[in-house]
Order: C-alpha cells, then sequence, then structure tokens
C-alpha cells in the first residue's frame, strides 16, 4: 500500500505564499539535499493545477538530478478546468478522492509539495499519510488567512514521528496521520 506524503515549507506564522518574503534564505545544499531525499522515495508527484502550471513551465527546461528526476516521474494534476497536460508522464484526474483512493491501495508512494486545496481535501478525507513541514524561522508578516494552512474542515490529529534541524534554522517536522 503506497502512501500520500505531503511536503510543505511554512514560515513561523503559518504562510505558505509569498515565499519570496520569507523563505529563500534559507535553502542551501544541505536543505536542496533534504528536500532531494523526499523526492527520490516518491514514485509520483500530485498537484493542483496552479502548482502544476509553475512546474510544467520551470521544471522541463531545468538540468541536474531534481529536475530529472520530476521530468521522468509519473505526476498526476487534480484539475475540473485543465484540457491538456503536455508535461511528460502527466495525467489529469478529475476525481481527486477516488483517484487517490486507488494510489494509496497501489504499491508506491505519491508526494504533493504545498498544502493547497488538494491536500486540505485529502486532509478532510483521511487520504493524508505524512506530513513535513518544513518551518522556516523568519515570520512572514504578508498574505491573508487564505495564504496560511488555516482551512475550516481541517480538523485532524497527526503524531509526531520526526524531526530534523537544518544548519540553516529551517526544521522539519514529520506527522503521520
Amino acid at each position: 500500500m503506497g502512501k500520500i506524503i505531503n511536503s510543505t515549507f511554512v514560515s513561523l506564522d503559518g504562510v505558505m505564499n509569498h515565499m519570496q518574503a520569507w523563505h529563500f534564505d534559507f535553502t542551501d545544499e544541505e536543505h536542496d539535499r533534504a528536500n532531494e531525499e523526499l523526492l527520490l522515495e516518491a514514485d509520483a508527484l500530485l498537484m493542483g493545477r496552479a502548482t502544476y502550471e509553475v512546474y510544467a513551465a520551470v521544471w522541463p527546461g531545468r538540468d541536474g538530478s531534481s529536475a530529472e528526476r520530476l521530468n521522468k516521474m509519473q505526476k498526476y494534476v487534480a484539475s475540473t478546468t485543465l484540457d491538456k497536460a503536455d508535461w511528460e508522464n502527466t495525467t489529469i484526474i478529475t476525481d481527486l478522492v477516488g483517484t487517490v483512493e486507488k494510489l494509496r491501495s497501489e504499491p508506491g508512494d505519491v508526494l504533493i509539495h504545498g498544502f493547497g486545496s488538494v491536500s486540505h481535501t485529502l486532509l478532510q478525507h483521511g487520504l493524508l499519510d505524512v506530513l513535513h513541514l518544513w518551518v522556516n524561522p523568519r515570520f512572514a508578516g504578508v498574505g491573508t488567512i487564505d495564504d496560511t494552512l488555516v482551512r475550516e474542515g481541517t480538523n485532524t490529529r497527526m503524531k509526531l514521528v520526526g524531526t530534523r534541524a537544518l544548519a540553516s534554522g529551517v526544521v522539519v517536522l514529520t506527522y503521520e496521520t
């Protein structure tokens, strides 16, 4: 049985968006290696439409092991508005919950980057197995409540199963449902 794994960068005040204000000062070689470790353990990538559009615009033109891995691996994009997905090995899914239930019953882990509507929906349906929160040691001080982890209906208890402190001050908290 596969796991659905989310990996999300977040500021101390819970902001996930506006990363230019709080995130990039803390990326370094150790951070990149830790992030790549998660990618190498995954068999597929699941995204919402917005993430797909950003990734599909940049990753096919990049070099390096992460780019090679992302470009070759199976990708799923949850969307009811996307007509086609041109990025190699990408499948559009319109039934998010049904598709993820099927993916969880098969071997292989599925990774999600960021905590948007896809992750909230999976959490509400008990389909999110692991959450890696990369807590950056800075208050973002920007955005609205919609830019944070907070969503009504996602009252879920999780168990802390790991912590990893990076030299940059980022702490990766790993939770399981």
